[in-house]
């Protein structure tokens, strides 16, 4: 008999049910778009963070007392170098414990040249897109193309190291290129402490900043115009991190001091701490510390996407609830003689609220799977359209959204409820009488 008042009534009320249904789904798409973006977006973030720059600096660790000691900066990780970190160990990067975490990685040598017998330059040896075999077996292609993706090159192209037309290519930074009247294709005589060598001019970029009174170079040809075979200055490093929080803040003061159980977490976790340490464990005679501004604006921002996508969910919530609080309401008061009479007749309380109750939570079940859904294709949406990837679908997002939706809808309901316990028969009845 109840399930085929339920029925019926469903039937009858298909109208408003359809709304009800309908503006369920959309709280519930909301709902499942935003968790799922969340719980996805911090990668996301990240990556699309990288594009700006390196987040860690690795430097000699006598180089870097030294700087901290007179609180003076390096410049181009050279200028105070008295020891140099070995070339051939940065592939030991990826086979940290957070290898996967590290995107992309380039080495530094800056240091003066004079420049066709006549003008001293700064001249910073790195790697382009350098080919590098891991000692895991694994390979991979890696350097400043990658770390300053911003740069505009206004002539020329990247220098290729794999794809070479010289034994030896330069890159120079607009400013750098006017003082010496150089353009692409042109070739310089570099002159260091140890030899000097003709390079040939590849490219001229626009970097916005002090690079532009600087060239790149490939590291080999610093090397041996100086006489530093397999030496780098320093290295900067991309990954991505997991924003700090109180225990990567003790840990970053000093990881000795965490106990046994938060020194686990701690080196288990991506913050951009324990992935210094872990490049402190790898490179000989290292010392890998945060760019900060660029960290700390990493946390800053993740934490204020996700805090706007959670504010989106709880008002798309909110908003639900009051739709279904009307429609809810409104039902009920086009069915008062009906439940009226039912009242009249012996029906308790319990077992009406339990039929309305019934109706409704069936309602939100077809609404909420049909959001979820939809919910899941605009995510998709958002993550093609903001961050050029697919968001991944989260499976403990299904068991969430359907408790918010089970608790919206009986929120949204407890109107209507109060409305029919306090639903007098004989007024109901008389009313339709008269």
């Amino acid at each position: 008999m109840f399930i085929r008042m339920v029925k019926g009534a469903l039937i009858r009320q298909r109208g408003k049910m359809f709304l009800i249904a309908f503006t369920i789904a959309l709280g519930a798409s909301l709902a499942t778009a935003m968790l799922n973006t969340m719980l996805d977006v911090g990668d996301k973030v990240n990556a699309e963070l990288k594009t700006y720059g390196a987040n860690i600096t690795v430097k000699p660790k006598d180089s870097s007392l030294l700087a901290d000691l007179y609180s003076v900066e390096e410049e181009g990780g050279s200028a105070l170098s008295t020891s140099y970190l070995a070339e051939d160990e940065l592939g030991k990067l990826k086979t940290i414990f957070w290898a996967f975490n590290i995107v992309d990685f380039s080495p530094f040598l800056e240091t003066q040249v004079t420049v066709d017998d006549s003008q001293s330059a700064a001249v910073v040896g790195t790697w382009f897109n350098h080919h590098l075999d891991l000692p895991t077996g694994e390979s991979l292609d890696a350097g400043i193309s990658g770390l300053r993706s911003w740069w505009e090159i206004k002539e020329g192209a990247w220098i290729d190291e794999q794809n070479k037309s010289a034994d030896y290519e330069v890159m120079l930074g607009s400013s750098l290129a006017e003082k010496l009247n150089a353009k692409v294709g042109d070739t310089l005589s570099l002159t260091g402490s140890a030899s000097a060598l003709d390079v040939s001019v590849v490219g001229i970029y626009d970097a916005g900043g002090d690079e532009d009174d600087k060239m790149f170079a490939e590291l080999d040809l610093v090397q041996a115009l100086f006489d530093l075979d397999g030496k780098v200055a320093s290295i900067e490093v991309s990954a991505l991190t997991t924003p700090d929080n109180e225990l990567a803040l003790r840990a970053a003061k000093n990881p000795a001091a965490l106990s046994a159980a938060d020194y686990e977490t701690w080196y288990c976790t991506a913050y951009v701490s324990s992935i210094c340490y872990q490049i402190q464990e790898a490179i000989t005679n290292s010392s890998a510390s945060a760019v900060r501004q660029v960290a700390d604006s990493e946390g800053a921002i993740l934490d204020k996407t996700k805090l706007l996508m959670l504010l989106i969910t709880i008002l798309s919530l909110i908003g639900a609830a009051l739709g279904i609080s009307n429609l809810v309401t409104a039902s009920v008061m086009e069915r008062a003689q009906e439940l009226g009479l039912l009242k009249a007749i012996g029906a308790f309380d319990g077992p009406i609220t339990a039929l309305i109750m019934t109706e409704v939570l069936i309602t939100a079940l077809v609404g909420g799977v049909a959001g979820y859904f939809m919910g899941f294709g605009f995510a998709q949406l958002i993550g093609q359209s903001v961050f050029g990837s697919a968001i991944e679908m989260k499976v403990m997002v299904i068991p969430i959204v359907a408790l918010l939706i089970a608790l919206v809808t009986i929120a949204g309901s407890l109107p209507a409820i109060r409305m029919v316990l306090r639903l007098d028969p004989a007024e109901v009845l008389h009313g339709s009488k008269a």
